[in-house]
């Protein structure tokens, strides 16, 4: 990953980071539609560096974000924490959302990942990256262009246009090679499916042992996940012949999955959300997103966990994904038109 920082500089605001959350006191009400129990030591963490109370109320992105816009002014919520970009750039859209001032955050997370009005902050991100069957694959592509070539006919699994993920990955091939390029691509990927898209990321990467498929696109933290613990049929044997590339690392990079949240439009405890905002961008908070979920730090300069670090160094797309995720209705329009199910 890109390193933007000092250590020294990084040292200092960190430390600002983690002074500014000190001596708080009060209650925070957290809108969150991660779904991860590694989670539970940010959350304890925190209340115990600041006295700060979090309640949480837990569920799927879109009926949170439904459920703020139904509550209005009278919405408890004090932060939306939710999982891909698309995600936040709707919660803004939808109004539930409001834009803050933050020292911190500004130093801390990148310009790229973070809403241009503030609205929105980037703590995590995995990278979304090529997998494939050692066995079957003398040459595996290279690039995410590359997926649509003919010679790959029959062997690439995928999730479904309807997820997320699949949405902003065209939509990040929307802004870096052009709409008719990225119906192109679209249309010679689904030329190359070796079955109807279906399942989750695990699911992609099972594909690959059972001899479903050959080539699989998967966000790395499942496959990291994999190596630090127990995942039933990623087992060390299962993976022993599955290899990966990180995509287009001799031009765009390879595209990122954010994780993120901002501050509730109408927030009772505003200041409190702020607080647990910087928290996150603490070098305690972004270690811990590493060693508790196998993600990467949005924080440039932060440690890697070992099961994250074994997957290899890579150059990241930079380019700015509150850009990238207005082109999902443009992406969503593509899969309906090639026929992406």
């Amino acid at each position: 990953m890109r390193v933007l920082w000092t250590t020294s500089t990084l040292a200092l605001v960190a430390s600002t980071a983690l002074s500014s959350v000190a001596l708080a006191e009060g209650e925070v009400n957290l809108y969150s539609s991660r779904h991860y129990d590694t989670d539970e030591r940010l959350y304890s963490d925190f209340t115990d560096a600041t006295g700060i109370t979090i309640n949480r109320i837990e569920g799927n992105a879109d009926e949170l974000i439904a459920r703020m816009q139904a509550e209005g002014a009278n919405s408890p919520a004090d932060i939306l924490l939710t999982v891909d970009t698309s995600r936040l750039e709707r919660a803004k859209a939808a109004g539930v959302l409001q834009s803050i001032e933050s020292d911190v955050l500004e130093a801390r997370i990148p310009d790229s990942l973070q809403d241009d009005d503030n609205q929105w902050f980037g703590f995590s991100q995995r990278a979304r990256i090529i997998f494939y069957d050692k066995n079957d694959v003398e040459n595996p592509p290279l690039d995410y262009v590359a997926l649509a070539d003919p010679q790959y006919k029959g062997m690439v699994c995928h999730r479904s246009s309807t997820n997320v993920y699949s949405q902003t990955l065209l939509s990040a091939v929307i802004e870096n090679h052009g709409e008719d390029a990225a119906r192109a691509w679209a249309q010679g990927v689904v030329d190359n499916f070796a079955r109807a898209p279906q399942g989750g990321d695990t699911d992609q990467l099972r594909g690959l042992v059972s001899g479903e498929c050959d080539i699989s696109i998967s966000n790395t933290y499942y496959y990291a996940r994999a190596l630090r613990t127990e995942v039933e049929g990623l087992t060390e044997a299962d993976r022993a012949n599955i290899g990966w590339v990180f995509p287009a690392q001799n031009a765009e990079g390879a595209h990122m999955n954010l994780s993120g949240g901002g501050v509730a439009a109408h927030a009772p405890n505003r200041e409190n959300a702020i607080k647990f905002l910087e928290y996150l961008s603490s070098d305690q908070a972004q270690q811990y997103f590493s060693a508790g979920n196998d993600e990467y730090p949005a924080v440039p300069g932060v440690g890697l966990s070992p099961s994250v670090a074994a997957l290899g160094m890579f150059r990241p797309d930079d380019v700015d994904l509150s850009e990238v995720a207005q082109n999902v209705p443009t992406a969503q329009r593509i899969f309906n038109e090639v026929g992406w199910k």
